[in-house]
């Protein structure tokens, strides 16, 4: 088994046709097909099932596919850290986001990277915290900015913030789902008293739902769940519409179109926050690239959040 084998593979399998990989690799078809087939060979199991439209996986060939993208990307990462180490400040850099700061913070670090390491590009992937530092394990984004991270040694967390959590409520008092407490609009809440808001907030193992029940179990309270909606903008969306109440940082707010159509709560008694970090893989090496890079990201992140607060 060697990496062109692999490669191939992967082609064919993702592009489901020996005749497609063979033109978009820009080799003959009786070569694909021999490698493919003396991969098959080694592993004594067939990797594809041919029919006349092209070619599916089989279960082991499905098995293989998983691997061979992690071994790839590995591959690809050792050649592209090797480059940087070489070349300054030059390269390739993937940032994982979560999804509340996606929409506010990518802009401004896309203009950053022109401006201060024009001689690097920078490529951004959104998904959960949990999510994200599985990808920094196996090499698909160099770094990412996580909330609530628990510690461990194979991640390096270097604190950036504390990003406060509001309350976001209908700009009418009243709600098709209205909490308990009195139905006039209020200037802040107690942590308490949000037990009694029903709240259109995302699933575990989000970082946010697992900060409010965490939370609120330590004053003696249960979450009340409204619905469960991942996508941010959908959930302020829902609340200006008055299905119920989000949690939520403000920078989420002000990045949609909806922020003036909704009220910004606090919550008070205690405050509720999260905590925001920048994580690197442990694992490897840190490429002058990558320190530069970090500098950015922490400059134009804490300048966005910090600007976005409500002001004292």
């Amino acid at each position: 088994m060697d990496l062109k084998q692999l490669e191939y593979f992967r082609h064919v399998a993702e592009l489901g046709s020996f005749t497609r990989a063979a033109s978009y690799l820009s080799v003959v078809q009786p070569a694909l097909s021999r490698q493919v087939r003396q991969l098959e060979v080694e592993l004594g199991q067939n990797l594809f099932d041919r029919n006349g439209r092209g070619v599916v996986l089989t279960d082991a060939g499905s098995r293989l596919l998983e691997h061979t993208r992690g071994i790839l990307m590995q591959v690809g990462r050792a050649r592209q850290e090797l480059e940087d180490q070489r070349n300054g400040d030059s390269g390739h850099f993937v940032l994982g986001l979560p999804p509340s700061l996606g929409r506010s913070v990518t802009v401004p670090l896309v203009m950053a990277f022109g401006r201060l390491l024009p001689n690097a590009s920078l490529a951004t992937v959104e998904g959960l915290s949990a999510y994200m530092l599985e990808w920094l394990s196996v090499g698909r984004v160099d770094c990412a900015l996580v909330y609530n991270a628990p510690a461990s040694p194979t991640v390096d967390l270097q604190p950036l913030l504390d990003d406060q959590l509001f309350l976001i409520a209908p700009l009418s008092p009243k709600s098709r789902l209205s909490a308990k407490s009195p139905r006039k609009a209020r200037k802040s809440i107690t942590l308490t008293e949000l037990a009694d808001h029903p709240l259109i907030i995302p699933s575990r193992p989000h970082s946010i739902r697992m900060s409010v029940e965490n939370a609120l179990a330590g004053v003696d309270r249960k979450i009340r769940v409204a619905h469960e909606i991942e996508c941010i903008p959908a959930v302020i969306d829902l609340v200006r519409q008055g299905h119920g109440f989000g949690v939520l940082p403000l920078n989420a707010v002000k990045s949609t179109q909806w922020s003036a159509e909704v009220r910004v709560v606090p919550i008070l008694a205690p405050v509720l926050k999260t905590s925001l970090s920048i994580a690197m893989s442990a694992q490897r090496p840190k490429s002058p690239l990558m320190r530069k890079a970090i500098d950015v990201i922490r400059d134009i992140v804490r300048q966005e959040i910090r600007g976005a607060e409500i002001p004292a």
